[in-house]
């Protein structure tokens, strides 16, 4: 059962202290890519710091999470008929538990940057829940590998295949659900899989072609304005609800739709991207009451944003990497770009921070660490084969980095004693 108390705790005063050992949902402890473990490696390749490498069958893009010794991960065969959740022992690198969920019959086509396997499960003590969108849900007991629910009436028309995940709020699943043809966010009992609540995107689609009314974001849980809000964004809106209820607490209009980049917030504003083929970072001031398009947006920017890959928020500044590979730093309290450099090409898993540096992670295995500061300055370039989509995923003192072919774990080799 998710734990109330850790997400409180989460929420108000950052990470657990168990961080060290568990990578529990999409982006880490908090949600938003940062993680307090020191002493990660800066450099790496296929024949330096790599403790093990291990193949995962088929095709899939969600990101590992990590609890104790265990890693999970989805994946499935390329047509979409067969969905299947992977466990990998932490320490040793080699398979647990390879469980096939769900036959799907004839899946809906995808775009071709996407997979059956693209939404990251969450994990607690005993218990892993993944998804697979529409075509399923499950929670699984994760010494057995044994089913303990399931759900598969929760379907919609992807048209472009799943991509949103689940995020554990105390004792439930929050899911959003944002297909063609139908819109809605909902929280499940992690208990039983149960609806404990549902509630109908309040978006006008009237005359917008129903490829336009699909989205792929995670939300987030943030504390701001004296209150907790669900965090929400979807086809030609951002919404914020009250988690505990449903209930709609406000709304910003756009024009976007296929959102994919997961919000962050400083409890002053929330930083959103509105769109993916023309992506614009927007700041919200959380503190209003219905529509708020006209009165509570801070600043919106252009240029080089984000098509896939989350923002990363240190301090006072926003770090952001476009799909054409331009790296943007912009000031948090006025939208100013500081500076912007191109380090590569396609960049869609989402960026780290840990001990003063940022792990830029691109589609081709390449891997940018740099400096979060306000001059541009690298400090590693790294290179592994195969394909990076996934977000990577960090537990003791080492980078878990899924490949289209496999699971690595990079960690700074300890000296032979003599």
């Amino acid at each position: 059962m998710l734990n109330t108390a850790w997400i409180v705790m989460v929420s108000v005063l950052g990470a657990p202290a168990g961080e060290v050992d568990n990578w529990p949902q999409f982006r880490g402890p908090r949600g938003d890519g940062h993680t307090s473990i020191t002493h990660l490696p800066l450099k790496w390749s296929e024949k330096d710091n790599v403790t093990w490498k291990t193949a995962i069958h088929d095709v899939g893009w969600s990101s590992p999470v990590i609890w104790g010794n265990q890693i999970w991960m989805t994946t499935a065969d390329k047509k979409g008929a067969r969905l299947y959740a992977v466990c990998v022992d932490r320490t040793s690198g080699k398979i647990v538990h390879d469980i096939k969920l769900f036959d799907v019959g004839k899946a809906d086509r995808i775009n071709p940057m996407n997979s059956y396997a693209s939404p990251t499960p969450v994990i607690e003590a005993g218990r892993v829940y993944v998804h697979f969108g529409g075509y399923g849900t499950a929670c699984l007991d994760t010494k057995s590998g044994k089913v303990i629910w399931s759900r598969r009436d929760m379907k919609c028309e992807h048209h472009m295949g799943p991509g949103a995940s689940p995020i554990p709020y105390g004792k439930w699943l929050i899911v959003p659900v944002d297909g063609t043809d139908v819109q809605y966010v909902a929280a499940l009992d992690s208990e039983t899989g149960k609806t404990v609540w549902k509630t109908k995107r309040s978006v006008n689609f009237t005359g917008v072609h129903k490829y336009c009314r699909k989205a792929f974001c995670t939300p987030a849980v943030i504390e701001a304005a004296g209150r907790k809000q669900l965090i929400s964004p979807c086809a030609r809106g951002i919404i914020a609800y009250n988690p505990d209820t449903g209930k709609e607490l406000w709304k910003v209009q756009t024009k976007g739709f296929s959102v994919v980049p997961r919000p962050v917030s400083d409890g002053k504003r929330i930083y959103v991207v509105t769109d993916c083929d023309f992506p614009e970072l927007w700041a919200i001031k959380p503190d209003g009451k219905g529509n708020i398009t006209g009165t509570h947006i801070a600043w919106k920017l252009k240029k080089n944003m984000p098509q896939r890959a989350s923002v990363l928020l240190v301090k006072d500044l926003i770090f952001a990497v476009s799909h054409k590979g331009y790296v943007v730093c912009v000031e948090t309290a006025t939208g100013k770009p500081v500076w912007a450099e191109r380090i590569g090409k396609a960049y869609s898993a989402s960026p780290i921070h840990a001990e003063n540096r940022v792990y830029l992670f691109s589609e081709r295995s390449g891997t940018t660490v740099i400096e979060p500061g306000r001059k541009y300055k690298p400090l590693a370039a790294n290179k592994l084969d195969g394909r990076v989509m996934a977000s990577p995923a960090v537990a003791g003192k080492a980078l878990f980095i899924r490949t289209d072919t496999h699971l690595y774990r990079i960690e700074k080799k300890t000296p032979s004693a003599k």
